[in-house]
């Protein structure tokens, strides 16, 4: 099992401690950082700017959203990215919510499945250095009725690049599993993960194209926090998972709202959802139930993390990404240091 870095949203004022972090985690042989994005910096400039400041490290966009860019300049920015970092670039796709989709982008949310599995089908082909011609209920290229002409990229880096799915619902695992290399999860429980599994490889039993030679990736990020009090750690971290089950989406469609359901909290999520949409973070935060915060992260001190983190890799999780959360940046550098030893004591990589 690999280990990952994600910093979470940039441009909220801890840019420099994000940079920090990542150059941290290049010296000490982390495998990935993951750049995120919602309605404030995009991924893409993020991970240029990063390219361009460490070594080693992968880059992830987890994730390039769907109905942000037209496919074309997904594979535009994938292929710019794998040049100037020389081969480091992972792409993740994914549709984002019907808020952010209609709100945002205004792109209608409807049939998510089908419009990803279109997207990733032209990107692919565009990665692949082939003519992209495509005729969908989505997209249609080149448009029929114009001077258009099926182009291919101008230059490609590498003859393939790694796409991962970000998926939550069972229909969606099961997309991932079916035309990604990987699958990139928030909120992992090591328990839960073998239903999740059951989906991704339901979708791997329908592939068209084989499986690369290091298998189908599964990539769970998990919030971090290090120190002895283990209610301090829970604290630290519980806004994050409150963001997501709370007031990421409506109160009709909020998938990770859902994903907390399945998992056996269905009373707890609805009260952090009402709790959340009504302004009261806080509230919502300590109404989450201890043990789903403990159980989708690392808490505690390094022996702990270390047996915690031997969970995830037993389930079978092939790169486990740290969200490391304190109130300043020696917080959350200590953070990532006890997840790199504790990586090492599992025998690294």
């Amino acid at each position: 099992m690999r280990l990952g870095l994600s910093c979470g949203f940039w441009g909220q004022g801890r840019d420099e401690d994000n940079l920090a972090l990542v150059r941290r985690a290049d010296e000490l042989g982390v495998d990935v950082v993951w750049v995120a994005e919602a309605y404030g910096p995009d991924s893409v400039t993020i991970l240029s700017y990063l390219a361009a400041q460490t070594e080693r490290i992968g880059l992830g966009a987890g994730v390039m959203q769907i109905p942000a860019r037209t496919p074309a300049a997904t594979a535009m920015a994938a292929v710019s990215l794998d040049s100037l970092s020389k081969g480091r670039f992972r792409l993740g796709l994914g549709v984002s919510g019907p808020q952010v989709s209609e709100g945002w982008h205004g792109v209608r949310f409807a049939k998510p499945l089908a419009r990803t599995r279109e997207y990733a089908e032209i990107v692919r082909t565009a990665l692949r250095h082939r003519p992209v011609s495509h005729e969908g209920e989505f997209f249609t290229l080149p448009l029929p009725d114009g001077p258009g002409k099926a182009l291919r990229l101008t230059h490609v880096h590498r003859p393939s690049i790694p796409i991962y799915l970000a998926a939550v619902g069972p229909k969606n695992l099961e997309l991932a599993g079916e035309i990604a290399e990987g699958w990139l999860g928030v909120f992992v429980a090591p328990d839960f993960f073998a239903e999740q599994r059951e989906h991704l490889e339901a979708g791997m039993r329908r592939r068209a194209d084989p499986l690369p030679d290091g298998g189908f990736q599964t990539d769970a990020t998990v919030a971090l926090a290090t120190g002895e009090d283990l209610e301090a750690c829970a604290r630290t971290v519980s806004p994050y998972p409150a963001l997501y089950v709370g007031g990421m989406g409506s109160r009709e469609h909020n998938f990770y709202n859902q994903l907390a359901c399945r998992m056996g909290y269905e009373r707890e999520a609805q009260q952090v959802q009402e709790l959340y949409l009504d302004r009261r973070w806080a509230e919502a935060a300590a109404a989450l139930p201890p043990q789903f915060v403990d159980d989708t992260s690392l808490l505690g001190d390094v022996d702990r993390i270390t047996e915690r983190m031997r969970r995830y890799q037993d389930a079978g999780i092939t790169t486990l990404t740290v969200a490391p959360w304190g109130t300043d940046l020696e917080a959350r550098m200590q953070g990532l240091e006890a997840a790199v030893e504790a990586h090492s004591r599992l025998g690294g990589a």
